[in-house]
């Protein structure tokens, strides 16, 4: 896993002007802070940004000035956990897209493609239509916990199961990989068609919602235990910049260069499963941001990894903390679904996307 040569120089002689990685990241870096600082304060109760900052300091013990305990409480209680799971969510979403376009040498993938998400969607709507009739006693053991771990629980088992016909004779076959993700996706679809049509008409709502995505369940219960595995994913993605790098080049250049190209695409893979499998668990199904943030990045400063795996983090972090925002304030007191949101930004980019490879004869 380790690379030890030089960074490759990425940048196409006579490219387009790219804008200085340092200098995106620390604009990116700025907005999301911002971004963040925004949704704490904005709701169905408005909480100034001196306020919410006057609060955030409070509890980090340095007491700048009068608290009031109400903005407090709903600021610690409901507003921080939520913006830490959109964070969370958004970085988590943005860095796996960035390794699988590094991992597809595609500009169009996307987690989806490992079938990740519809693994834990299926997974997910077996709990609310069978659980209570199937399998009631462990949906009384684990209680609020019974769907986040059915949809973790389903991610990995469709992870592994692509990777494990992708595998063979000690290679790992992209083109396997993809057409194994298309059609498990499909199945899994297929699946979470036909418990729709057996589902009650609540059940139908619950699984409507959770299917295109919500933080409304954002504590700090069940934020804990998600945002280490996605800290972790996270961390260990970026330290994949330099092969990834070498990667773009080809798989044969790349062995060359000492990279361990096997063992880097099984490495890739898991973190994806790991970072997506976790989110999903939690916030259900949340489209086009693995897309969208590693090609605007990308497109802004370039293909070189070390800058596009930690942009696509903030870009996606940002997107996804202000797609939130306006998910529970356009419609208040209800609120839609942040899916619905993220994918009508993302469809539209994508189209864009398509139509531009087609103009450039690609």
């Amino acid at each position: 896993m380790q690379h030890t040569g030089p960074a490759l120089p990425l940048r196409p002689a006579g490219g387009p002007a790219r804008v200085p990685a340092a200098w995106a990241l620390g604009v990116l870096a700025v907005l999301t802070a911002a971004g963040a600082l925004f949704a704490l304060g904005h709701g169905a109760y408005r909480i100034a940004p001196l306020d919410a900052l006057q609060i955030l300091a409070a509890q980090l013990g340095w007491q700048t000035g009068a608290v009031d305990p109400q903005q407090a409480a709903i600021l610690q209680s409901i507003r921080a956990p939520r913006v830490l799971l959109a964070l969370l969510t958004g970085a988590g979403l943005g860095v796996s897209g960035a390794l699988m376009q590094a991992l597809f040498r595609n500009p169009l993938a996307d987690p989806g493609l490992i079938g990740v998400s519809t693994g834990a969607a299926l997974a997910a709507a077996a709990v609310i239509v069978l659980g209570s009739s199937v399998l009631p006693g462990v949906s009384r053991l684990l209680g609020e916990w019974t769907l986040p771990l059915a949809a973790f629980g389903g991610a990995l088992a469709f992870t592994a199961l692509v990777y494990r016909i992708g595998a063979a004779r000690g290679a790992l076959s992209l083109p396997l990989v993809l057409l194994a993700g298309i059609a498990l996706n499909a199945l899994a679809m297929a699946g979470v068609g036909f418990l729709s049509y057996l589902a009650t008409d609540e059940q139908l709502r619950n699984l409507t919602f959770w299917t295109f995505g919500s933080l409304s369940g954002a504590t700090w219960v069940s934020v804990g235990p998600v945002a280490p595995l996605v800290l972790v994913a996270l961390a260990l993605g970026c330290k994949l910049a330099r092969p990834l790098n070498a990667l773009a080049l080809g798989e044969a250049q790349a062995g060359h260069l000492g990279v361990e190209v096997m063992r880097i695409k099984r490495f890739a893979i898991v973190l994806t499963a790991l970072a997506v499998g976790s989110l999903v668990a939690l916030t259900g199904v949340i489209g086009f941001v693995g897309l969208v943030a590693p090609h605007a990045v990308r497109l802004a400063c370039g293909p070189d990894h070390r800058t596009v795996l930690p942009g696509a983090a903030l870009l996606g972090a940002l997107l996804v903390v202000l797609a939130d925002v306006a998910a529970r304030t356009w419609v208040a007191p209800a609120e839609l679904p942040i899916g619905v949101l993220t994918a009508g930004l993302g469809a539209p980019f994508f189209l864009a996307l398509l139509l531009r490879r087609r103009l450039q004869g690609l």
